[in-house]
């Protein structure tokens, strides 16, 4: 098990940037594979992003790729999501979630740890 703190949300202006960190506990965070998802209120939560152990493999949601980057510092047990060119549609609760099956697991079912999630708003 895994304890995730997510942090860096707030408000920005469409074509703006923010970047989300998701802080892990533990020693064993080499383990989990990381990934990124949101959620819109009364929409279902979404798939963002997810990255390998090592970090060097990485899987977008057609709507963010090109303008998100994911990335991870192992040493720092800590994830980031960096957003640019954001858009109002991005307007979500934005989850960091942790599971040990496999890299391009894009079901909310298959992650076992959540953080409590950071708010995004974008403006138009």
């Amino acid at each position: 098990q895994v304890q995730l703190v997510e942090s860096g949300g707030g408000l920005v202006q469409a074509g703006g940037s923010l970047r989300l960190s998701c802080a892990a506990s533990g020693r064993t965070f080499i383990r989990y594979y990381m990934g990124w998802f949101r959620q819109a209120p009364g929409k279902e939560r979404e798939f963002v992003a997810a990255i390998s152990r090592s970090g060097v493999s990485t899987y977008y949601a057609d709507s963010v790729k090109g303008r998100f980057t994911l990335s991870r510092d192992n040493a720092k047990n800590t994830v980031y999501l960096q957003m640019n060119s954001l858009k109002p549609e991005d307007t979500a609760v934005y989850y960091c979630a942790a599971q040990i099956m496999n890299t391009y697991a894009v079901d909310p079912t298959e992650y076992s740890d959540w953080g409590q999630g950071t708010q995004v708003t974008v403006s138009s």
